[in-house]
């Protein structure tokens, strides 16, 4: 959705002239049009009263005089890009579209979008050219004023020079920038024509804190990848409730494996609020991945074993089930609850430490949580040799020892934070860091494996139960039960190299 927007801005001097640039550019292989054509651009810029989109880089507009009237939203994308969508004027209309609003929701909080600047600008743009007279990027010489909303003051002026690729590769904004630096251009610092008007008014970056700065940094991460997914979910786009869903893991990881260095009393409670934001992601997805899963599972099996409508009623049941989840998600994520959220996080992630932080500091809660993975599965091994006497489950389930299974998806968990915790020491470790995250991701999968065969059984022996009260034959399922008992228990023959890997020559930079 919308369109990639790769360009780089500069700041020109004092009696700057574009045909100093054209011969330089002709020269390397490139032609810039001497005479170019000039258009006066009128953009107002919407915000909340704080600025929520600013801070982030974000900008919407409303701008005339070009040959993209519109509103225009624009969303950084990594260096020198950002990803742009666009939606036609409205005459009738002078508030920013409804699709906007739903987009930029988890960055306003449900505040209200106002005018906060206008733009003047006399632009004179010059295409630059291939020898076959293909246009690959357009440079924009621009005369821009600032003015408040009403246009009755202007607050800045200023002159700056904007590439924007059009039909080149990304290699020719070198090639036109060292023509810039060249003729006395220099890169601007600033991200945008609103960001540079807003000087001051914007806050600035907090200072380092040193070795702490690591954790804040993956915890920031994880925080803008909410933020950043939240229109995806919203849209129900391919593994977007996924990804927030794991964003949201890792940050309640982080906070309980540094929770000393980032205060219980606020670590515990954002904690809470994460596990309920997940708890909200996690039906959506569950029963999208499980209907697949047994679809796969019932399509595999030869027709003579699949006795009556089986997989019909299969996505008949999950079909309802994804829609009132869905459902519900949409409620969750314009609540007060889910703002609220969002507001605290950015006050924990983007504050300071409560305590002093060293990195030997850091990877002793690291190392804490290795040493967790560990002691949950020495405990499962001792559970399947001898299994607690008067264990229960309700209802049984022939082959499964709970407390085993248990024990073994408590150390999946484990795996997970200590996964995490390696991921967010990367810098501190290299390497090491990054070899020991993939084995425990490798051991994830593998205690994954046996845990998805365990829910899968629970959900095949009530879509069972149901078809036989219906009176149907409930076979296949009892089929389908017994094969994901037996792949459950093979998974767990890749166990034991998957634990000898994260032994401590694999964990010794953390100590």
């Amino acid at each position: 959705m919308g369109h990639l927007e790769v360009e780089r801005k500069y700041d020109v001097p004092a009696g700057f002239v574009v045909p100093t640039v054209v011969s330089t550019l002709s020269a390397r292989g490139v032609a810039l049009a001497d005479a170019g054509s000039e258009r006066r651009l009128d953009a107002l810029y919407f915000d909340t009263a704080e600025f929520h989109l600013a801070r982030r880089g974000v900008t919407l507009r409303r701008r005339t005089g070009g040959d993209d009237d519109g509103w225009h939203l624009k969303r950084p994308a990594g260096r020198n890009s950002r990803t742009e969508l666009r939606a036609p004027l409205d005459d009738s209309v002078a508030e920013p579209p409804d699709v906007f609003g739903e987009e930029l929701w988890a960055l306003t909080r449900g505040s209200a979008l106002r005018p906060v600047l206008r733009l003047l600008t006399r632009r004179v743009e010059h295409p630059v050219r291939s020898s076959e007279g293909v246009t690959l990027a357009v440079l924009a010489d621009d005369q821009v004023a600032a003015q408040t909303p009403d246009a009755r003051r202007v607050l800045r002026k200023w002159r700056e020079v904007e590439v924007e690729l059009v039909d080149g590769p990304d290699d020719l904004l070198r090639v036109v920038e060292r023509a810039l630096l060249d003729a006395g251009a220099r890169a601007s610092k600033a991200s945008s024509k609103l960001a540079r008007a807003l000087k001051g008014q914007l806050p600035r970056g907090g200072r380092s804190h040193g070795a702490w700065d690591t954790v804040a940094d993956y915890a920031r991460e994880q925080r803008d990848a909410i933020v950043a997914l939240d229109p995806g979910v919203r849209r129900d786009d391919e593994d977007a409730v996924h990804q927030m869903r794991v964003a949201c893991r890792r940050l309640r990881s982080t906070l309980r494996t540094f929770r000393p260095m980032f205060g219980i009393d606020r670590a515990e409670p954002l904690r809470g609020e994460l596990r309920w934001l997940a708890g909200e992601l996690g039906p959506a997805r569950d029963s999208e991945v499980m209907a697949e899963r047994l679809q796969a599972a019932i399509a595999a099996e030869p027709a003579e074993l699949v006795v009556g409508p089986v997989a019909r009623q299969v996505s008949v049941s999950f079909s309802i089930q994804h829609a009132q989840a869905r459902d519900r998600l949409l409620a969750a994520l314009t609540s007060e609850r889910y703002a609220a959220l969002l507001e605290r996080l950015d006050e924990v992630v983007d504050g300071p430490p409560v305590t002093a932080v060293t990195k030997a500091a850091l990877r002793k809660r690291a190392r804490k949580a290795v040493h967790r993975v560990t002691a949950r599965l020495d405990l499962a091994e001792r559970l399947a040799d001898a299994p607690a006497a008067g264990a229960r489950v309700t209802p049984p389930l022939p082959g499964v020892t709970p407390d085993r299974d248990t024990a073994l998806h408590d150390a999946r968990k484990a795996a997970k934070r200590a996964r995490y915790a390696a991921e967010a020491l990367r810098p501190l470790g290299g390497k090491d860091a990054r070899r020991l995250v993939q084995r425990f991701k490798h051991l994830q999968e593998v205690l994954g494996v046996h845990q998805d065969s365990i829910i899968t059984r629970q959900v095949l022996r009530d879509q069972g139960m149901r078809a036989y009260l219906d009176g149907q034959n409930s076979f296949t399922y009892g089929l389908l039960h017994a094969k994901q008992e037996l792949a459950g228990e093979a998974s767990l023959a890749e166990l034991g190299a998957a634990r000898k890997a994260i032994g401590k020559k694999a964990t010794s930079w953390l100590r």
